[in-house]
């Protein structure tokens, strides 16, 4: 199986990255070389594996939530760059298309 040079370029797209062509042809040989290497583990029988969740056997910590106060708020919101009202503002992340 291999990928093309147009499809890396979507990818490079979809990712918002930017390759030269040279970058682009580099890419495109690794991306079908991983490709492959899958297509060769897919042949590869596990039928007599028994599937595996997480390979140890430990419990998760859980804790009950609860609701507290913070200490010193005041001197939180002293220290925030930007507030509205009693929140702190910050910078957008997700942007959208």
């Amino acid at each position: 199986m291999s990928i093309t040079p147009d499809e890396v370029k979507k990818i490079a797209h979809l990712a918002r990255l930017e390759f030269s062509e040279e970058e682009i042809l580099a890419y495109t040989e690794e991306l079908s070389k991983i490709l492959d290497y899958f297509k060769e583990l897919q042949e590869v029988d596990t039928s007599s594996v028994s599937p595996t969740f997480h390979p140890y056997k430990k419990k998760t910590p859980f804790r009950e939530d609860e609701v507290r106060t913070f200490e010193n708020l005041e001197g939180l919101l002293k220290n925030a760059p930007e507030l509205k009202e009693t929140s702190i503002v910050v910078p957008k992340v997700v942007k959208a298309p």
